[in-house]
């Protein structure tokens, strides 16, 4: 009984989740109706329809590609997990998804500083991977659920919903300003009556509310993508081996943006998938600009052997390489140190030598 309750309840939860995208379908739907058919405005058609298609493009992708998920070697082994579910121990448990993660480029901790795992996905989390509680599942570099688009927002659309922002906007700026002209006939009185008089108070009224309310989402994630952040982290910061730090994927505005959008600019504003990687990796900004991740020095490798077999993982000088970060973290840090002891020692010359002489000088 309680599981047919329980059932019930997400099928309803499916379909009240739909109401939102339906709510926009429906005004959208309206607006093509009262341009095209209502106003009529000839001059302006070839223009509009290339805008509706663009826009409608943008949002189907954005709803209907699904979230990309962890792949199979993120997920433990039967072994693993039976170890890890036998296990009692919290500190035992933690060591066991170390020496599991030694194998993966997994750079991100929880906050206590544990390797994160999730334990409804029963899957080790790679850099910026999230569990949606709506979508139950986890999802690579999840920026957040966009109840407008009934989906998750990450790794595999996030550049079909930026572009559908923009679309969006473009959208409202072209119906509010070709409509324009016609709303001030309508506010003095000049327009003859009829429907159309109800269709431009509305198309005028829609367009500027949802383009300042996108105005001010757009900008928020141009942001984001500015600094190579998602929502998620933008909020929290991404905690490292050597703690939280805010700019861990920052690689500067240029790389950030082929991150998102790809190499190929042709392709940058056409909703296809062109962004690098494969949402499992992403290079860090402690690594330099021009370094990839040290783990994936043989990146053909590890991803060609999704078959089962860990022979090919067990190729990788992890620990060798774990050292390497370990000491590039030490010297940059020892760097630190050296620049404080040289700046006390230039104030130390100049106290030395400057007030003495400004002593005698006195005398």
């Amino acid at each position: 009984m309680e599981m047919a309750l329980s059932r019930g309840l997400r099928c309803c939860q499916r379909v009240f989740a739909w109401i939102p995208v339906l709510i926009i379908a429906a005004v959208v739907l309206w607006s093509y109706y009262a341009y095209v058919f209502e106003l009529c405005l000839l001059v302006y058609l070839l223009v509009f329809h290339v805008c509706f298609g663009m826009f409608t493009w943008t949002y189907w992708k954005s709803i209907f590609t699904p979230p990309a998920t962890p792949c199979k070697k993120f997920q433990l082994s039967y072994s693993d997990k039976q170890r890890y579910e036998m296990e009692e121990r919290p500190d035992a448990q933690k060591q066991i998804l170390i020496e599991i993660a030694k194998k993966l480029p997994i750079f991100t901790r929880a906050q206590s500083g544990a390797i994160r795992f999730c334990d409804r996905c029963q899957v080790l989390k790679p850099d910026r991977c999230h569990h949606c509680s709506v979508c139950e599942t986890c999802v690579l570099k999840m920026d957040h659920h966009c109840p407008w688009v009934n989906n998750c927002v990450g790794f595999s659309n996030y550049k079909f919903f930026l572009l559908f922002l923009s679309y969006s906007m473009l959208y409202c700026i072209f119906i509010a300003a070709t409509v324009l002209r016609y709303f001030l006939k309508f506010w003095v009185g000049e327009l003859p009556n009829g429907p159309a008089k109800f269709h431009i108070l509305f198309l005028m009224f829609v367009a500027v509310m949802f383009f300042i309310s996108l105005m001010f989402l757009f900008s928020y994630h141009c942001w984001l993508v500015a600094k190579n952040r998602s929502t998620l982290e933008a909020f929290s910061a991404p905690v490292f081996v050597s703690g939280p730090d805010r700019n861990g994927f920052h690689l500067g505005l240029h790389k950030n943006l082929l991150q998102v959008f790809g190499e190929d600019r042709k392709l940058w504003f056409i909703p296809v998938f062109t962004s690098q990687g494969n949402g499992h990796y992403f290079p860090l900004r402690s690594q330099g600009s021009e370094s990839r991740n040290p783990l994936l020095a043989n990146e053909d490798m590890w991803e060609g052997s999704d078959d089962g077999s860990e022979e090919s993982l067990g190729k990788f000088p992890s620990v060798l390489l774990h050292l390497l970060l370990r000491l590039r973290i030490m010297w940059s840090k020892k760097q630190q140190e050296l620049k404080k002891i040289f700046s006390l020692m230039i104030i130390s010359f100049i106290i030395v030598f400057k007030f003495p002489r400004m002593s005698l000088k006195n005398r």
